[in-house]
């Protein structure tokens, strides 16, 4: 068996080093080519927001550039094999009324989760690989599982079966959570249903403050948003971005900041915030099914609309992978508007700000995981970790494409002409 790990860890390795082109060429020719110059010229660079100069990633960003060693290939996520046993231990152990149903893995899709089927039960567990929210495992699955009770009346996402409990056999728990039936969401055409399911979480009552934790619901929103935005873009420097697109992220974070320093706000919602495409499951009847539910918080949907809408969102899963027009990201905002109503009209104002603000938490995110994922795997089941040894070689050849893809001068240019040319239409 030793024998057999050490070839399967030598050919994992290999493909690790595999890099796959996809679709890194598409914004290459778009109509706002030289937006981010035009942007950019004239600006002061004394008014760009500088970012702290705290050691990052054990790297001073005065230091010269040395090269990142790629990880070394001996660790690797645990085997299919292990993570069924454990799964089935940690069931029986339980004293589960579905410990009896065979166990089968789904695809790695995802730097969060594992998935396993419970054969013939209608039901599948998400194991934790880490938490994105930065919680210890106890906490991870409360929050997850507040996510899925609060989002449960909106009709739109799975319904929640049960929480496996930290354990000897699943250090980090589980959920079991009900399996959708369906297909990845299709794009333009599948757009709708998705705001229509978004629009569902929305419309919830929001709750009194004192019955809103464990899930986040800051005082301001916004400001919370930007130290997160923050904390991320500190990864800018050792993530080696080109200068152009440095600059344009630090114009935006001014722009920001100017933003969060006013004092009108739009109202707060239950939110997704992870409510790109490749989360959704198409139903037989056409609705639209959130089948990710980490990372959910009260704040604002203007924040669920850029992420169901931007390219950095769109061209992520390679199943719903499509490049959205303006014409067809600003209908979803009108479907969304309609669903909504008098609230749909007092949020428009917000779009804008709002989508440029998700834009810059997802290629701040980018900067993070470029960085974090060479390094070694946390020995500890708390917090998070992004490193390349928790999924396999496949998925993390997939990220580091759309990674370098979104952190690429031409597409940061594609973003801020689309912001352009959305400004000008929400201004009519």
């Amino acid at each position: 068996m030793a024998c057999v790990r050490v070839f399967v860890r030598i050919r994992l390795a290999r493909l690790v080093r595999g890099r796959s082109g996809l679709c890194g060429t598409t914004a290459c020719s778009h109509p706002g080519s030289g937006m981010l110059h035009r942007v950019l010229e004239g600006l002061n660079p004394a008014t760009l927001y500088t970012m702290p100069t705290e050691p990052c990633a054990g790297r001073s960003p005065q230091a010269p550039y040395t090269p990142m060693p790629e990880p070394d290939p001996t660790p690797r996520p645990p085997s299919v094999n292990d993570l069924l046993q454990h799964l089935h231990l940690a069931l029986v152990g339980a004293d589960h009324p579905l410990a009896h149903h065979t166990l089968a893995p789904m695809d790695d899709t995802g730097l969060a989760h594992d998935h396993v089927r419970l054969v013939g039960s209608g039901w599948l567990a998400r194991v934790p690989k880490q938490s994105q929210m930065g919680l210890d495992p106890a906490r991870n699955l409360h929050y997850q599982r507040s996510c899925f009770e609060r989002a449960a009346p909106g009709q739109h996402t799975p319904r929640l079966h049960s929480v496996l409990s930290p354990s000897v056999h699943l250090p980090r728990g589980a959920l079991l959570v009900e399996e959708i039936r369906g297909v990845p969401a299709r794009l333009p055409g599948d757009l709708n249903a998705i705001v229509s399911a978004l629009a569902s979480l929305h419309a919830l009552p929001l709750p009194p403050a004192p019955m809103r934790a464990p899930l986040l619901d800051a005082p301001d929103p916004l400001q919370a948003l930007l130290e997160e935005i923050t904390q991320q873009a500190r990864y800018l420097d050792a993530a080696r971005i080109p200068d152009t697109v440095r600059l344009a992220v630090d114009a935006l974070l001014v722009r920001l900041r100017s933003v969060q320093a006013g004092m009108g706000r739009p109202e707060r919602h239950f939110i997704a915030f992870d409510g790109h495409p490749g989360n959704f499951i198409i139903r037989p009847d056409g609705a639209a099914v959130l089948v990710d539910l980490e990372k959910c918080r009260y704040s604002y949907p203007g924040l669920d609309l850029a992420h169901a809408s931007l390219y950095t969102s769109t061209t992520w899963d390679l199943k719903s992978h499509a490049v959205l027009s303006t014409d067809e990201v600003l209908s979803a905002y009108q479907a969304w508007g309609g669903i909504m109503g008098a609230s749909g009209e007092a949020a428009a104002a917000w779009h804008l700000p709002l989508r440029r603000a998700m834009w810059l938490w997802s290629v701040t995110w980018c900067a993070k995981w470029r960085v974090l994922s060479r390094e070694r795997s946390r020995s500890t089941a708390a917090g998070e970790d992004w490193s390349a040894e928790r999924s396999e070689a496949a998925l993390v050849n997939h990220v580091r494409d759309r990674v370098d893809h979104y952190l690429s001068a031409p597409v940061v240019d594609r973003a801020l002409h689309e912001f352009d040319v959305l400004g000008r239409a929400w201004k009519n």
